[in-house]
């Protein structure tokens, strides 16, 4: 009887204080964002937010200030937009080894997104699903850098998309659920 009391009790502790963990720390992240800064001056800014999804994860961005045309668009390895030209963000998140490639691939950085493409008005739109980015785990996204790039990502000159200078960079965090 004793023994019965003290599991009853011990798995309403541990429902309690699951309950009252931060959905992080259970494991369960479901929406992650950045927002964009500019870099050395460049004007640009944006939002990119990271949805769980059924097959992945829904990569949203918008973003303003650019120059009309594509531009590289990774998740860096450290989560440190200090130095004025991003460079504080490391190279793109890669916890696999992988070579750089574009989004589609399955042998790719972590932090491959491909680009996004601005109109003559300076504003890109880009949503896709990611299907190897993870919001939990060992290889979270969480705390990495979003940076865009100033020139196109050519997808395959390595280790970089041969993308140029960094022009917006943002920390992901943990976003507030819906």
């Amino acid at each position: 009887m004793k023994r019965v009391c003290l599991m009853s009790a011990l798995s309403l502790l541990l429902t309690a204080t699951a309950a009252t963990q931060p959905a992080h720390e259970q494991g369960g992240v479901t929406r992650a964002l950045a927002v964009l800064a500019p870099l050395k001056g460049s004007g640009v800014h944006g939002v990119v937010t990271f949805e769980a999804v059924e097959h992945g994860v829904r990569v949203v961005a918008d973003i303003t200030g650019l120059a009309p045309g594509k531009h590289g668009f990774h998740i860096h390895e450290f989560g440190d937009c200090s130095s004025d030209d991003g460079t504080s963000a490391g190279g793109h998140f890669n916890p696999e080894g992988m070579p750089h490639s574009m989004p589609s691939s399955d042998k790719r950085h972590a932090g491959d997104m491909g680009n996004v493409e601005a109109g003559s008005d300076g504003k890109a739109h880009l949503e896709y699903v990611d299907a190897v980015m993870k919001l939990s785990g060992e290889h979270s996204i969480v705390g990495h850098a979003v940076i865009v790039h100033e020139k196109e990502d050519d997808m395959k000159t390595q280790p970089t998309g041969n993308a140029g200078a960094r022009v917006a960079c943002g920390v992901i965090g943990i976003g507030k659920g819906k």
